[in-house]
């Protein structure tokens, strides 16, 4: 009988202590920096390739300890830039027609969005992202890897992310929508490389 209480006693001591520990963990929310944030786009095409910037207006991350809990980031479209031009008439005319209705109809759909849903700590110390992006007005599932690294109270988050416009509705030079475009034929997939600061 007093072995079965000490039994008893035990487990209601752990449960205790594990609802106590569990009510200590530490859970702080970092807003994004739009100022000291970039993200840089990679487009490809089969005659080359072009390389630019778009801005991050608002975004927030929601850490508890080391785990990622929660995380929204809306990104500015009409701030889409070119880097490769040096012609500033080309330069101009490339950032345009990507603003157009023929890539992001950016004055209808002047912002995109990626909302968090689930996240997962890996053994290299990497995040396995998964979320809900919207560009366009249409939501998709993505998922990617982060680094994110916190020092005080300043998080910066990097990684790179894999989007395929034509699930966008995104169709200019697509291979995915029309045929026969040969050497004009721009590539789907283009690549973001995340540097985001937290404060």
């Amino acid at each position: 009988m007093r072995r079965k209480s000490l039994i008893i006693a035990s487990i209601l001591l752990f449960s205790t202590f594990l609802l106590s520990s569990s009510s200590f963990a530490q859970v702080k929310s970092f807003i994004v920096n739009p100022e000291k944030s970039i993200v840089n786009w990679h487009g490809k095409k089969v005659t080359g390739e072009h390389l630019g910037t778009i801005n991050v207006s608002k975004g927030n991350l929601v850490l508890q300890d080391d785990q990622i809990k929660a995380a929204d980031f809306i990104v500015d479209m009409k701030s889409i830039a070119n880097t490769d031009l040096k012609d500033p008439g080309y330069k101009a005319k490339l950032e345009g027609h990507l603003k157009s209705d023929d890539f992001f109809g950016v004055e209808k759909y002047p912002e995109s969005e990626f909302i968090l849903t689930e996240s997962k700590k890996l053994a290299d110390g990497s995040y396995d992202v998964k979320g809900n992006i919207t560009i366009k007005g249409i939501s998709n599932p993505i998922e990617f890897k982060v680094m994110l690294e916190k020092q005080n109270e300043v998080v910066h988050v990097s990684g790179k992310v894999v989007i395929d416009r034509s699930k966008f509705n995104v169709r200019y030079g697509s291979g995915s929508f029309f045929d026969n475009l040969g050497d004009k034929t721009i590539y789907d997939d283009f690549e973001l490389d995340l540097d985001l600061i937290l404060q």
